[in-house]
């Protein structure tokens, strides 16, 4: 018997630390209830989505608009108790301030037609209200320029069609399944996973250069305005223009959804005379910088106060809407994140710190200006920032509920973020992959070797809204957004809380020199 319990205790010996592994990363369970607590009960989501999307309205790069929500934002900041709230300059910004302050365009002949329309950012204005039947370019290569040379000034030119309208049998929103999660739970090197789908980049690089060639044509040329296809569901998209301050300013250009502009071309084809009116009128004013908002919650372990958890999303928008799920969104829940935080009075160890980027659409600008000032400089001297860096979380997949984390192929974290995810396993968040994703600003810090992450979302209807004039308050799904912000606070609440930083990513000389030129 004492031969069989001696084997059985030395059994018990090996196997107890194989078991008991995974559960070595401490989690504050007591907190976590506080946190869900506080996010559930007393939540401040519905209040935040309508001042940051509603009331601020449009926040496109380095406009008044992105100005004012600027200011509301670091105010509200202050009122949440948060410490060292600023306006930051991030980086130069060459196109300068832009606003849209008049838009019109209707088909007047064979019958009245008024059109959804939306401009393209950093183009010019009509001169009033102009009328005309419009002109197809039809350009595919540069050669075709010559037949339109001098005929085309005063014109109302509509571009050919780029995209055709599909039905689609699949329904507009969904959540991940199961399935769908434990796939992306399995480990992928082929790439980075993008967030917007595949496409035909050298198809897409040919179309840009036909565009801006074009452009610069039409402007010589001296024509009225130019009409683009880009939207579906009578919902015209948002972009913005190849614009340089001071340069000459771009011809008024609207873009159209396929509907109203397949009507055109198709009445034109079939040789039905087409009258059109419409009127534009836009702004160009001096704005010559990229801006984030700032605040933090200061650490108080003298030896770890220094370092930096950083929590984030990019706070700029197009001009259509009012940026809701792109990324008022994400910005609404790091606030979410951070009162609730504040509110529980923590006494976090490291600073955890809150970062809205400007300029995401046009680069990441914010964020890599930020990475410029403090983590790493434009020659490649590394800052005190690099070593006091301890996390960030990214969140910019529109308003679908976090389901789990992308770790950016960070084998090192994987048992800890398990562990961090553990208590949100019954409310369908708990799947840690190895996968990179891509398209936004943690890749401004995980180019560099650092922990930076995006979380798994469901992608609701976002790949429909996003970058569109239906861009607004009523895409946001309140509920996902609670869970998302309890979820972030938590992360945030034991990355600040752990004995050390989230372990790096060794580098390897020529992938640090390969990201260095990218970034």
């Amino acid at each position: 018997m004492k031969i069989k319990h001696l084997f059985l205790a030395s059994l018990l010996l090996i196997i107890l630390p194989c078991a008991t592994h995974s559960q070595d990363e401490p989690v504050d369970l007591k907190m976590v209830y506080k946190i869900k607590q506080e996010g559930f009960k007393n939540s401040d989501i519905e209040e935040l989505s309508f001042w940051m999307t509603d009331f601020v309205g449009p926040r496109l790069t380095a406009s008044k608009g992105k100005m004012k929500a600027n200011e509301w934002t670091s105010q509200r900041m202050k009122e949440y108790g948060l410490e060292n709230v600023r306006i930051e300059v991030a980086r130069a910004f060459d196109r300068g301030g832009w606003e849209n302050q008049k838009t019109y365009i209707a088909m007047t002949s064979p019958y009245y037609a008024a059109f959804t329309a939306n401009p393209k950012a950093w183009t010019g204005s009509t001169r009033g209200l102009i009328k005309g039947s419009p002109v197809l370019l039809d350009i595919n290569s540069e050669s075709d320029f010559e037949e339109y040379k001098g005929k085309l000034k005063g014109k109302i030119v509509i571009m050919p069609s780029s995209s055709s309208y599909e039905v689609s049998f699949e329904p507009l929103a969904e959540r991940y399944s199961k399935e769908d999660l434990e796939n992306i739970e399995q480990a992928s090197y082929a790439g980075r996973r993008g967030r917007r789908g595949d496409f035909d980049f050298e198809e897409y690089m040919k179309r840009m250069m036909i565009q801006r060639q074009a452009a610069d044509f039409l402007r010589d040329e001296g024509v009225a305005a130019i009409l683009t296809s880009s939207g579906e569901f009578n919902v015209p998209r948002s972009s913005g223009a190849s614009y340089t301050a001071g340069e000459a300013q771009p011809v008024a250009e609207l873009y159209l959804p396929v509907e109203a502009h397949g009507r055109i071309l198709r009445l034109m084809q079939h040789d039905v005379n087409v009258e059109l009116e419409m009127e534009v009128k836009n702004i160009f004013y001096d704005s010559p910088d990229v801006t984030n908002v700032i605040g933090e919650i200061p650490g108080t372990d003298p030896a770890l106060k220094d370092e930096i958890v950083l929590l984030g999303g990019h706070y700029d928008s197009w001009h259509g809407g009012t940026g809701a799920a792109d990324n008022a969104s994400g910005c609404i829940v790091m606030m979410e994140a951070m009162r609730i935080l504040k509110s529980l009075d923590i006494q976090p160890r490291r600073t955890v710190r809150i970062a809205l980027w400007g300029g995401e659409e046009q680069g990441l600008h914010g964020s890599r200006g930020y990475a410029e000032k403090y983590i790493r400089d434009r020659e490649g001297n590394i800052l005190e920032g690099f070593d006091n860096f301890a996390v960030y979380f990214n969140m910019d997949n529109g308003t679908g509920k976090f389901r789990g984390i992308y770790v950016q192929e960070n084998d090192m974290v994987v048992p800890i973020f398990e562990a961090w995810f553990k208590p949100f396993e019954d409310m369908g968040c708990s799947t840690v992959t190895l996968r990179n994703t891509s398209g936004t600003d943690h890749l401004s810090f995980d180019a560099l070797g650092l922990p930076a992450f995006q979380f798994i979302q469901d992608e609701i209807e976002y790949g429909r809204g996003y970058h569109t004039i239906m861009d607004t308050y009523e895409r946001l799904v309140m509920d996902d957004l609670k869970h998302n912000a309890v979820v972030a606070a938590s992360l945030a609440y034991h990355a600040a809380m752990r004995d050390e930083v989230l372990p790096r990513k060794p580098q390897l000389e020529s992938l640090s020199n390969q990201e260095s030129r990218r970034f």
